[in-house]
C-alpha cells in the first residue's frame, strides 16, 4: 500500500467528504489560490469529529524516492491537525493564507500569512485554525509509519496498535 492510500484510509468519505471538500475549494477560488490536479481529501484521523479534529490535505508530491513531499494544509476556524511528532521527518511550514495557533515543543504562538516554521524530527507539534487557513508543507516525504500521535485514538502511524476504539 502506498503512503496516499493509507492516508486515505482515515479520511471521510460521502457526504461529510463533499461537504469539506465544497467548503474547501470555496475557499480556495475565494483567495486566488491554484490547486494541483491531484484529488484532495479531508481527513477527520479516524475520530468522527472532523470539524474539531482534522483538515485538507492537497498533495503536490510525495516523491519518496527522491527525498521530498510538498502539500497544502487547510484547517477552517477552531479545527485541529492533532498532536503528534516525527522520529527521521524534517517539515517546514509556510503560512500561505489565514492563520494559525502553532504548539511546537509545548510552546504556543499565532502564525499569519508569510511565517515560516521549520520543524525538527521528533519535535512534538499540533496547529489550530484562527479562521480558516491554508498552510504549504515543504519536508521529506511522507511515510505514515513515521507519523506519532499524542492521541493513541488515531488508527494510523507508527504507534498505533489494532485495537478496539470507540469513536
Amino acid at each position: 500500500m502506498d503512503e496516499l492510500e493509507k492516508a486515505l484510509s482515515i479520511a471521510l468519505t460521502g457526504e461529510a467528504r463533499a461537504h469539506a471538500l465544497q467548503r474547501f475549494q470555496k475557499q480556495m477560488a475565494k483567495w486566488g489560490i491554484a490547486l494541483p490536479k491531484a484529488e484532495p481529501f479531508a481527513l477527520d484521523f479516524g475520530l468522527g469529529k472532523f470539524e474539531s479534529i482534522g483538515l485538507v490535505e492537497s498533495w503536490i508530491a510525495n516523491e519518496v524516492d527522491a527525498g521530498y513531499c510538498g502539500k497544502y494544509l487547510f484547517v477552517i476556524d477552531g479545527q485541529t491537525c492533532p498532536a503528534h511528532h516525527h522520529l527521521s521527518k524534517h517539515e517546514s511550514f509556510f503560512i500561505v493564507q489565514g492563520r494559525v495557533r502553532m504548539v511546537l515543543d509545548g510552546k504556543e504562538f499565532e502564525m499569519k500569512p508569510g511565517d515560516i516554521l521549520a520543524i525538527p524530527p521528533q519535535s512534538k507539534h499540533c496547529f489550530t485554525g484562527i479562521g480558516p487557513a491554508l498552510l504549504l508543507e515543504l519536508s521529506q516525504p511522507c511515510v505514515i509509519e513515521d507519523n506519532y500521535f499524542e492521541d493513541n485514538r488515531i488508527p494510523i502511524g507508527g504507534n498505533y496498535r489494532k485495537r478496539d476504539c470507540s469513536r
